[in-house]
């Protein structure tokens, strides 16, 4: 249910127009590093000299406009350039459905096309994300297509909560991976659905991948996987320089930085923009635990005034709909 809850809200156009409303004045600096590239940038700097290295998010994504799309293209190209310009250990995560996909596959690959073709002269990855199942398909195909065309510096993401998830984690075993969770709302007919279901296929993907996939990415702030992970590497001699951990910013800052001191490789997902909000719900669906997270480090005074509002405005709303 409270899964169920943070996936409505981040789906709330009332919340959504709150928060881009308000911006950083809600606290979102906490959890977003930025609304620019400078800001950005100057987060990845401190992070990288704290031995963390880093993936971008230009935040946005379902978009159906074309100039939309570019611009949203225009400005991961920046992105790239602020990496290779600064030397920054950063690489680029990418939304497929930000850049066209739901307008025009041709179009949508095309744009990412571009985009890898300019990180790919200096080196720099570029991880397409997974979204939710009417995508999961269409990005696969993308990641192939690329692939096919001689693009080396490309990735992708594959979600525990997908019954075909190990399936997946084997056709593309040769490929950089990030393994996560998942985070959007799934039907039973393609999805576990409960936690312990989700667990068990995350702790299964990623073993398997760590013994014979590339290089993998776990991105959990889960203390019980990252334990797990551990344990296993070192009773499989798999050397650290194999895999990285990886949280998102703004969260579990202590963590994220141990884990570096301890020699392992880490890696920070850092979003920045002002389409924050629904990113953020999503990361509380994915894993609730979160909400302790966010009211000690997000949300303040004027945050619950007008956040709450409007939060209860969608409770109500959703128990008047169970009533009829």
């Amino acid at each position: 249910m409270l899964r169920d809850l943070f996936i409505g809200l981040s789906e709330n156009q009332l919340l959504n127009r709150a928060a881009r409303n308000y911006g950083l004045q809600l606290g979102a600096q906490q959890v977003v590093a930025g609304t620019n590239i400078t800001e950005m940038m100057d987060s990845v700097k401190e992070l990288n000299q704290a031995g963390i290295a880093c993936t971008i998010d230009n935040l946005g994504e379902f978009v159906y406009d074309k100039s939309e799309a570019i611009r949203a293209k225009e400005q991961i190209l920046a992105v790239v350039e602020a990496i290779r310009e600064q030397q920054a250990d950063a690489h680029i995560s990418l939304k497929p459905s930000q850049l066209g996909l739901d307008i025009d596959y041709e179009f949508c690959r095309e744009q990412i096309k571009e985009i890898a073709e300019k990180a790919s002269r200096d080196d720099i990855f570029v991880n397409l994300d997974m979204e939710n199942y009417p995508r999961l398909e269409p990005t696969f195909r993308l990641v192939n297509e690329l692939s096919e065309e001689g693009y080396t510096n490309i990735g992708t993401v594959i979600q525990a909560y997908f019954h075909r998830a190990l399936k997946d984690t084997r056709a593309y075993r040769d490929m950089r991976m990030r393994l996560v969770k998942g985070a959007y709302k799934e039907s039973p007919a393609v999805a576990y659905q409960k936690k312990q279901e989700i667990d068990e296929n995350f702790i299964r993907i990623i073993e398997w991948h760590l013994l014979h996939g590339k290089f993998t990415s776990i991105a959990t702030h889960d203390d019980k996987i990252i334990d797990h992970v551990k344990r296993f590497a070192a009773e499989h001699d798999i050397e650290r320089d194999q895999f990285e951990f990886q949280m998102l910013y703004g969260f579990r800052k202590d963590l994220q930085l141990a884990l570096a001191k301890e020699g392992y490789r880490f890696c920070t997902y850092v979003p920045f923009g002002e389409d924050w909000y629904g990113y953020f719900m999503r990361r509380l669906a994915e894993r609730p635990q979160n909400m302790n997270l966010m009211v000690k480090q997000v949300f303040n005074k004027k945050t619950n005034t007008v956040i709450g509002l409007a939060a209860g405005a969608f409770l109500l709303g959703r128990l008047s709909k169970r009533g009829k």
